[in-house]
């Protein structure tokens, strides 16, 4: 079972895997449009990513009242747009209200009609969907066919909202603005979307663990765009050198997972390459996760990553660029490079083993056949695709012809000019697509207004440079006997182009595999590069209700301070799984509580951790109570929030007694921070050893406190409450009066008020400035206020904080 508590210092709570929870950045221009009912508990939704122009659905899934699953979803896929029905229950409503009073994430939200979402309209729009790899003559039975293959029809909530998202599609043209209105929203994939083995961690634990944290650009030319990550756990295990890696690993953070399978997976990679002797293999593969990393990135979901698909998506819509050919052909390229390596590796890894098999010759093909095909260099220089020499001996026939023309129109050029008035000493002939063959003459100083252009047997066409260009008879001429050989050229370029992306789209499944594949190679060299960096071991993941970690350290606050003493923590499954830690403040408490958090998030996302060992068992959330949110952005009353810091030595005491007298099954682990002393003086709670207690060490230097940072078992005897206050820079006489009435309180004394006299005083000297300020002409030139203040307000307010 799941727990949260804290006291006005911090907490931080792992539920275990006892209870079933719910299973649960693209190019700039991608956007991502989900649709979602909510009916009776049950959630059904989809989204479609325009970025890859795919279709992702979610079976219906039972959600509670406050719509934690699809809390969940939109926190992963961060949508855009939200689509739902007119009609709707409560606490969608609710909910969605709620979502757009977050200043950091405002979607659109918009509302079809209920009848839209009629499930029988749904299966109608789907079968009518724009679907580009199916043949166009398919009968209705076999689409149906093949859609029932694609999607689950026992959803249908979702296929509710299936058919609404595509009747939003079609209205907004999403993805086809541009395109003739024949031309469909097209859907080139579905995907199902899944939460599956999730961990549950909400949105204050991210931030008040440091998981993420953005902060704005310092360049002044990316202010409008944004962001960037700031000192992050995310930030400093971020190696990635692709930005498509960049994203897995960020949904990698958005979703720890307690799948053992997947995590041993992700271990058993980051163990080869923290050893030192597979440094080099780990550089050169990083050399060329590095040259992909110009591949246009959508937003993904699930399992699927599709990074190429806004390549191949153009493709499909014969509209692909130059840099597109460039960018795939390196991509796989480099591909290849990577799997060529990895059949050098063992193939006990089961990553290693994938990439080996699963990156099929289709990759050396696409490759050796763009490299044949394409000549780079003269598509950047003419900004077209153009072909190389050997491909077709009729497109090397013409532009041998075009070759030729440089000399011949040098002559056509000598002899025009001939005929041409005496001042003008040079001419040339040029050729201009869907213009024709011109000839370009200077332009004379006499050539002032449009008059002096003209020129016998010449017919002006236009002025560019101070160059005149004219028709001629002879240039006329050129154009019937050559006028279409560029063109000619163009066309035949073109239909090598289109023939070589069918070449390419026919083993489109090979690049989508790859990515997929080399996205994930990405993220585990990344944080196999951090872990060699910062000293980090690998934990031992199991299945029991243990966590142990030896010398364990914070990630982040390592790297900030110069010393950093390590703590270990230990949570059986019989034993100590509460633990109240109590100490002055600033003697480490919240940092020991955010280190053991962190460690253990690091474990479930399969990263290495800051500490000499580590054993971690399931868990199925992290929760933290360290930081309240103001009440009017979070929608709660000053006593709500107070609650659920558990802020109170009642309440606390009580919270932590309802764990105590659970099983030890259902006691999850629960770190307390507390500065409640009498929680543990006055007996407040039961004597058991699922509760133990611990301090951190300090010292006493004659009047001095040192915090030695230490953790060990027992109780804090003194808050050292005047020490803090002494370092905290207050004034000696505030913390000795204070000592004072503490000192007369614990003994039951009176607290009487002190030099009264003086206060008199002070008193009377306060009311002469007063009565000198009123007396001031503030309209008076001559008035010297910042003198006034420096002589008479604050000698006065130096007097009064003496005498207090």
């Amino acid at each position: 079972m799941a727990a949260t508590l804290e006291d006005p210092r911090g907490a931080i709570g792992f539920g275990d895997p006892g209870r079933n929870l719910d299973e649960e950045e693209e190019d700039d221009t991608a956007a991502v449009l989900l649709s979602v009912l909510v009916q009776r508990g049950q959630l059904g939704l989809c989204f479609y990513d325009s970025g890859d122009s795919s279709l992702h659905y979610m079976v219906d899934s039972p959600d509670n009242y406050e719509l934690h699953l699809l809390s969940r979803v939109i926190q992963e896929v961060r949508p855009h747009v939200i689509l739902t029905s007119a009609k709707q229950e409560r606490c969608l409503t609710q909910y969605l209200q709620q979502l757009g009073s977050d200043p950091h994430y405002k979607p659109e939200v918009v509302t079809y009609p209920y009848v839209d979402f009629g499930l029988e309209v749904g299966k109608q729009r789907l079968l009518s969907a724009h679907l580009p790899f199916l043949p166009s003559c398919i009968s209705e039975r076999d689409k149906m066919s093949y859609l029932s293959s694609c999607i689950t029809f026992d959803s249908p909530l979702m296929l509710r909202a299936v058919g609404a998202l595509l009747k939003c599609l079609d209205r907004r043209r999403v993805g086809v603005e541009l395109e003739d209105n024949t031309v469909g929203v097209p859907i080139l994939q579905f995907h199902a979307y899944t939460l599956k083995e999730v961990v549950y961690i909400d949105r204050d634990t991210y931030s008040v663990l440091q998981i993420f944290k953005s902060d704005l650009h310092p360049s002044v030319y990316k202010l409008q765009s944004g962001e960037k990550e700031g000192l992050s756990l995310y930030g400093i295990l971020n190696r990635c050198r692709s930005k498509f890696g960049s994203k897995l690993l960020r949904q990698w953070f958005l979703r720890p997972t307690r799948d053992l399978a997947v995590l041993y997976r992700r271990q058993e990679v980051i163990r080869f390459f923290t050893s030192p002797r597979n440094s080099d293999i780990l550089n050169t593969l990083q050399a060329s996760l590095r040259n992909i990393r110009n591949i246009p990135v959508t937003n993904f979901g699930s399992d699927h990553f599709k990074c190429l698909s806004g390549v191949l998506r153009r493709m499909t819509l014969s509209s692909t660029k130059v840099t597109d050919w460039q960018t795939l052909y390196k991509t796989v390229y480099s591909a290849v490079c990577i799997r060529d390596s990895m059949r050098h590796l063992p193939q006990s890894i089961q990553l290693f083993r994938e990439i080996s098999e699963k990156l099929s010759e289709d990759l050396h093909y696409i490759a050796a056949l763009i490299n044949k095909v394409v000549d780079f260099d003269a598509s950047l220089e003419e900004n077209r695709f153009t072909v190389k020499p050997n491909v077709d001996p009729s497109i090397d026939e013409k532009k041998r012809r075009m070759m030729g023309l440089s000399d011949f129109l040098t002559d056509v050029a000598r002899r025009e000019l001939e005929h041409l008035d005496s001042r003008i000493s040079s001419c040339c002939v040029i050729y201009l697509p869907l213009i024709g063959f011109l000839l370009s003459v200077p332009r004379l100083p006499s050539m002032v207004e449009k008059e002096d252009f003209e020129m016998e047997g010449l017919e002006f066409m236009f002025l560019s440079d101070d160059r005149l260009h004219y028709r001629s008879q002879r240039t006329r001429e050129l154009d019937s006997l050559l006028g279409d050989l560029h063109c000619d050229i163009r066309d035949m370029e073109t239909s090598v182009m289109t023939q070589l992306q069918s070449a390419v789209l026919e083993r489109s499944n090979s690049l989508y595999q790859v990515l997929d594949l080399l996205a994930e190679l990405d993220c585990l060299t990344a944080m196999s590069s951090a872990s060699q960096e910062y000293s980090y071991s690998s934990p031992k993941l199991t299945r029991h209700r243990t966590i142990a970690i030896t010398q364990g350290r914070h990630p982040l606050l390592e790297l900030c301070s110069p010393v950093f003493v390590a703590n270990s923590y230990q949570s059986s499954e019989s034993e100590g799984r509460i633990k109240v830690i109590t100490g002055p403040n600033s003697s480490g408490k919240s940092i020991f509580l955010k280190q053991v958090g962190l460690i253990v998030f690091m474990a479930l996302i399969g990263s290495d951790v800051p500490a000499k060992e580590a054993e971690v068992g399931q868990v199925d959330g992290i929760f933290t109570r360290m930081q309240s949110r103001e009440s009017v952005s979070v929608g709660l009353s000053t006593f709500m929030i107070d609650l659920n810091q558990v802020d109170g030595l009642s309440l606390l005491a009580a919270s932590v007694s309802f764990w105590l007298k659970k099983p030890p099954v259902d006691v999850p682990h629960v770190l307390l921070a507390t500065n409640f002393h009498s929680l543990i003086q006055l007996g407040l709670l039961p004597t058991t050893g699922m509760l133990s207690f611990l301090t951190l060490e300090t010292a006493v230097d004659r009047d001095e406190l040192v915090f030695l940072y230490q953790l060990k078992e027992g109780i804090c005897q003194s808050s050292y409450a005047a020490n803090i206050a002494t370092l905290a820079g207050l004034p000696t006489c505030l913390v000795h009066r204070a000592m004072e009435a503490s000192e007369h309180y614990r003994t039951g004394k009176p607290i009487k008020r002190v030099d009264k006299a003086s206060s008199d005083e002070q008193a009377k000297r306060c009311q002469s400035v007063v009565q000198k300020f009123l007396s001031l002409d503030l309209e008076d030139k001559d008035v010297d206020l910042q003198s006034f203040m420096k002589d008479e307000l604050l000698p006065s307010a130096g007097e009064l904080l003496n005498h207090s």
